[in-house]
């Protein structure tokens, strides 16, 4: 009898294994859960309405499910650790996004220096180093043993730099026994001031355990960012601002990883100015490069990206183009942070539904590509976001008193802009609308000037005032047409 309960005890257990009958709770989309609970109605339940937004109780199953539908990259879900917490997102009202940095562009010289340094060949490798694990699941001894490996390559990095202002260390979670990794470069000039890139270090596929290479999604972007990182070692780059590099956990989950970092910092009132996320950088599905994500981000971090474009990448070695596309509820770790107020971005390697089709699969490796020629651009663009959003700590770009010597100002179908006191000549202003698209571009022939804008609807736009070598300086205008 005793060996019949046990074989019974096992064989149930294997079974709650292979339909994924373990329940947990989360949010997602209301049009969502609709559909997953019409075609599993004994696996999903929805247990409270806000708006377009639903608390759930489901099967793993099904939440694999979502995972793998067409219109879905991440998960598509948040997880919550208990029923209460997912009510009390659900009720919560949405946070104050948090302003924190007036976004400029005056470090070309380090830019280009940085840009040049990307080495394709490091991306590629690293990829197929995160590949070899076979699984990065988040609660397999592979994903918690790539963390761990992570973490030492990290500090061996900065080792080999001599970088004594560099740390590493492993962030560990409640709901995953997975740990982040967070590499710090403190700020030389505001280490309470922080600029976030990031990118998740699990994977998934339909044989989670066993058979996720996980090479697009996302060992890319990990490899993505640590090149870009390793960009500003190379040039011996000092920031003013503290730049933490995270490789999240469990983001294949809910965002697991992302969700506790980012409300932690929250909580603790941790000035964080700017979040960039590199999911998926390996796969050139698109006419153009690189589409940003507009749902679950900041509409002005999203324009300041582009204009990094425009500035650095419009032409010539490094030029790299763009476009915008939207992603889904819970896409990817930005979502974590937009959810707490900071502002985030999420470039992606191609317009959504054009993005690599064998994600959450075995057939993510890195053979479907064959080099990473796409990922490099987005290394680039990282090296370029974290030098100009955190600043070096000597750079000869543009001072203080330049910066804040240009005006702009609004009347009756024309924007009026100055320059008071400033010794450095500026050539041209490009005027964007707040997704980033350039409108109009005008040479500037003296210290005072105006735009004609009465044909522009009435909205938030973006005034880049560019030198001739030095960056340029961007400020918002709204147009009450």
């Amino acid at each position: 009898m005793r060996k019949i309960i046990l074989l019974l005890f096992v064989t149930v257990s294997l079974q709650a294994q292979i339909t994924g009958n373990e329940r947990f709770y989360a949010t997602m989309a209301l049009h969502d859960a609709e559909e997953l609970q019409q075609d599993f109605p004994k696996e999903v339940r929805i247990i409270a309405k806000k708006g377009n937004e639903v608390a759930v109780y489901l099967t793993e199953h099904a939440g694999h499910k979502l995972h793998n539908r067409v219109l879905v990259h991440g998960p598509g879900f948040i997880y919550k650790a208990s029923k209460e917490a997912a009510l009390a997102s659900l009720q919560r009202s949405p946070k104050n996004t948090r302003i924190a940095l007036d976004f400029t562009i005056t470090e070309d010289a380090l830019v280009q220096e940085a840009m040049n340094a990307v080495n394709t060949q490091n991306i590629a490798d690293h990829i197929e180093e995160l590949e070899d694990y076979g699984s990065r699941y988040h609660s397999t001894a592979s994903g918690r043993q790539a963390a761990l490996d992570l973490k030492a390559n990290w500090e061996a990095m900065a080792a080999d730099y001599g970088r004594t202002d560099v740390s590493v260390r492993l962030y560990n979670h409640s709901a995953t026994n997975m740990p982040s990794v967070i590499m710090t470069i403190e700020g030389a000039e505001f280490p309470d001031e922080i600029i976030v890139i990031g990118g998740h270090l699990d994977s998934t596929s339909f044989e989670p355990t066993t058979n996720a290479p996980g090479a697009d999604d996302d060992a890319s972007g990990i490899a993505t960012i640590t090149e870009a990182t390793r960009t500003l070692f190379e040039i011996d780059f000092v920031p003013k601002r503290t730049i933490e590099v995270m490789a999240y956990a469990a983001e294949e989950i809910g965002l697991v990883g992302s969700a506790e970092i980012a409300e932690a910092y929250s909580n603790n009132n941790i000035d964080v100015a700017a979040v960039a996320q590199f999911d998926m950088t390996l796969f050139n599905g698109s006419a153009t490069d690189i589409s940003f994500i507009t749902d679950f981000t900041n509409a002005t971090l999203n324009n300041y990206m582009m204009q990094l474009l425009d500035h650095y990448n419009s032409t010539g070695t490094h030029a790299i183009t763009y476009s915008t596309s939207l992603c889904n509820y819970g896409c990817s770790d930005h979502a974590s942070w937009t959810a707490e107020g900071y502002m985030s971005t999420f470039p992606f390697e191609a317009n959504f539904g054009d993005h690599n089709s064998a994600i959450h699969t075995p057939g993510d490796t890195f053979d479907l590509a064959g080099n990473a020629d796409h990922s490099a651009k987005f290394a680039k663009l990282g090296a370029a976001f974290l030098i100009e959003a955190s600043k070096s700590n000597g750079a000869l770009g543009l001072d203080e008193a330049t910066l804040n010597a240009v005006t702009v100002s609004y009347t009756t179908g024309q924007i009026q802009y100055a320059f008071i006191g400033n010794t450095i000549q500026f050539a041209e202003v490009v005027l964007y609308d707040i997704l980033g698209k350039k409108i109009m571009t005008q040479d500037i022939v003296s210290q005072i000037g105006t735009l004609s804008v009465s044909s522009l609807q009435t909205g938030l736009y973006i005034a880049s005032f560019i030198t001739e070598g030095r960056g340029a300086v961007s400020k918002k205008v709204l147009i009450k047409n």
